[in-house]
C-alpha cells in the first residue's frame, strides 16, 4: 500500500509550517517518520504543487531521497490524480503534512478494514471521533481517476474526499470510530498556537514513542487539567 502525503508551503494561517522544526525536527520529516512505522505501507509519495513556494518542499524531498509529485496548488484532487493515473496503485492512504504525531497503528487498522471489505473509502473522519491530526483515509484509486471530470466545485478540488462524502450514498464508505470521542482535541498544526501546543507535548514526551493514547494523556495533563 502506498501513502500519499499532501503538503504545501503556502499555508494561509501558518506559512511554511511543514518545514518548521517541531521539537528539533522538521514537521514533514516527523510525519514521514510516523508513516514509516506502519507495517502496511511500502511506499511514500509527497504530493506538492508546482507553485514556486513549494520548491522548498521539493528540495527537502530531493535532499532526503523522498519520492514526490507536483500538480496544481489549489486543485488537490487533480494533484492526487496525477500521482495515480497510469500507475499500478490500486489504493492509497491519504495523510496531510500537518499531522506530526499521527498514530501508525491507526494506518494499519484502516488498511486492514479496507482489505477485508469491498469498499471505496475507509475513513475515521465521517464523522470524526479521533483528534484532529489523527485523520486517516484509505481510498480506492479508481475513485479519483474515474471522477476527475465531475469535480467542479472549489470545495471538492481543495478537499480530496469531500465530493464522495457529499455523495456518500453512491459510494461504499466505512467510518471507524474511537471508543471515546476525542474530536474536540486538536493535535494537528494549523496555526502557531497549534504548533506551540504540539511542541510542548513532544518536549514533555522527550524521545519516547507516541501513539493516540499517549498523545491524549499528555494533552490532558498539560492543557486540560490546568483548566479544571
Amino acid at each position: 500500500m502506498i501513502c500519499i502525503i499532501q503538503a504545501r508551503y503556502s499555508s494561509k494561517r501558518f506559512p511554511g509550517k511543514v518545514l518548521k522544526k517541531l521539537s528539533g525536527e522538521i514537521i514533514l520529516k516527523r510525519v514521514i517518520k510516523q508513516v514509516k512505522k506502519s507495517k502496511k505501507i511500502n511506499k511514500i509519495i509527497v504530493a506538492t504543487s508546482k507553485h514556486h513556494t513549494d520548491s522548498k518542499i521539493i528540495n527537502f524531498c530531493l535532499r532526503n531521497k523522498i519520492d514526490f509529485s507536483i500538480g496544481p496548488l489549489h486543485n488537490v484532487f487533480k494533484r492526487f490524480y496525477l500521482v495515480l493515473n497510469n500507475k499500478n496503485f490500486p489504493s492509497f492512504v491519504r495523510i496531510t503534512a500537518d499531522s506530526p504525531i499521527l498514530d501508525p497503528n491507526l494506518i494499519d487498522r484502516a488498511i486492514n478494514l479496507f482489505k477485508i471489505n469491498n469498499l471505496d473509502i475507509v475513513t475515521n473522519v465521517f464523522p470524526r471521533t479521533f483528534p484532529k491530526g489523527f485523520s486517516i483515509e484509505v481510498v480506492r484509486s479508481k475513485l479519483i481517476i474515474d471522477n476527475l471530470i465531475k469535480i467542479k466545485k472549489s470545495k471538492h478540488k481543495e478537499h480530496l474526499t469531500s465530493f464522495f462524502y457529499d455523495n456518500y450514498k453512491k459510494f461504499k464508505i466505512k467510518n471507524f470510530l474511537n471508543k471515546i470521542d476525542y474530536s474536540n482535541i486538536n493535535l494537528s498544526i494549523d496555526n502557531r498556537c497549534d504548533f506551540a501546543r504540539v511542541n510542548k507535548i513532544l518536549k514533555y514526551n522527550k524521545k519516547q514513542s507516541i501513539d493516540l493514547n499517549r498523545a491524549v494523556f499528555l494533552y490532558n495533563k498539560l492543557f486540560y487539567e490546568k483548566k479544571t
